[in-house]
């Protein structure tokens, strides 16, 4: 059996959708598809507003414009995170500021975030690691007090929730990705999620390249012109509407995905106990989504190894990120506050596994019965 990483989920809805959009002829941005989008994010989150996007990096690039990011500004965030975290503010010169992660989630650690801020921080950005949500009472608390902005990389976390509040909605401003290896898929796409009003009308005119044709379009002004910068962000009206379907089964996909995930997580329970890894920990607080199932092995060593042997097998396990903080242009245009322990070593152990929703059993118990196989015979304990 060969076991791929991800496949991606389809609905059935898909391709109907995409031929409602061509009969409608409207092909480029923000046409039905793309408003049945929005008000479903502004419903099912909790946001004043959201905003289709082409990926879920132009999302956050958003944020950074709306942040009024300028050269020097510092933006505090974690090291163990996708490029895209760092990279939009980059493009604005900002500084990142990488800090560490906590142990237990991956997480932003909220206890070290304190020590980072400078006269030059202008905002947090929280990552919400594998759908799992950020410490954010904290955070955010942190945030007020010393006048900062709070941004959700929510890109893993759309169907997950921190306490009673949808990730996404507890930052003044939120980032999704609807990216193929997502929960809920277009491809290629993303979201902005607006939590203060007071972003809401510039968000449109950075998104429509910094027009204001919506508000051209609404009969507020008699002709539309440049009033501001910005960029082409929307996605196109085929990608909404394969998107569309895939929203109407948010819920259903999560579910599946969550179920795969407790197969995973019950499986492994007992190597847990035995040491041979650590499974991934979601605070009481955090529900989370399924997004994805890793285990943290005792070394890059083994991990490794188990890869190897993994692939061999016939079950593509991946690892995940190298550290911002390490790479070439992170040490170019960011700096790194503390020895950022806990990020080198996720970054070294961890092993992610197949899951898809829809995912079938017998896949799922023969990458529980390969790992399990693999994993032991190294005899190397965590």
């Amino acid at each position: 059996m060969r076991i791929p990483f991800n496949r991606p989920s389809l609905v059935g809805q898909e391709l109907a959708y995409i031929q409602q959009a061509v009969e409608n002829m409207h092909l480029s941005g923000d046409g039905p598809f793309t408003y049945r989008c929005h008000a479903w994010l502004e419903e099912q989150i909790g946001c004043p507003r959201a905003l289709l996007t082409h990926s879920g990096t132009a999302a956050l690039e958003m944020t950074a414009l709306l942040a009024d990011i300028q050269s020097g500004d510092e933006i505090i965030m974690p090291s163990f995170t996708f490029v895209s975290t760092a990279n939009a503010f980059v493009l604005r010169g900002g500084v990142p500021v990488f800090v560490d992660i906590r142990p237990d989630t991956l997480c932003i650690d909220e206890t070290l975030i304190e020590a980072a801020i400078t006269p030059k921080t202008k905002a947090i950005v929280a990552v919400h690691y594998a759908g799992i949500g950020c410490e954010m009472d904290t955070i955010c608390a942190l945030a007020r007090q010393h006048g900062l902005l709070v941004i959700e990389d929510a890109a893993q976390g759309i169907c997950s929730w921190y306490k009673d509040r949808p990730l996404g909605s507890l930052g003044a401003l939120a980032a999704l990705s609807f990216h193929e290896t997502k929960n809920v898929i277009a491809g290629e796409g993303g979201a902005l999620l607006i939590n203060e009003p007071r972003w809401i009308e510039r968000a449109e005119i950075l998104r429509e390249k910094g027009t204001n044709r919506k508000a051209f379009f609404r009969g507020h002004v008699d002709k539309y012109s440049w009033v501001d910068i910005g960029s082409s962000y929307l996605p196109s009206e085929i990608t909404a509407a394969f998107l569309w379907a895939q929203l109407e089964n948010a819920l259903t996909l999560t579910r599946q995905r969550i179920a795969v995930w407790q197969h995973y997580h019950d499986a492994f329970a007992d190597l847990e106990q035995r040491e041979y890894l650590r499974r991934p920990i979601v605070p009481p607080e955090c529900q989370h989504n399924g997004h994805l199932y890793y285990l943290l092995l005792p070394d890059l060593h083994t991990r490794i190894t188990v890869l190897e042997q993994l692939g061999k097998a016939g079950v593509n396990a991946v690892f995940h990120y190298v550290p911002l903080h390490s790479s070439p242009a992170g040490q170019r245009y960011g700096r790194a506050v503390g020895p950022l322990a806990q990020t080198n070593k996720a970054s070294a152990c961890l092993l992610r596994l197949p899951l898809w929703a829809g995912m079938q059993e017998q896949e799922v118990s023969f990458v529980i019965e390969t790992v399990r196989a693999v994993v032991q015979s190294p005899r190397s304990k965590v």
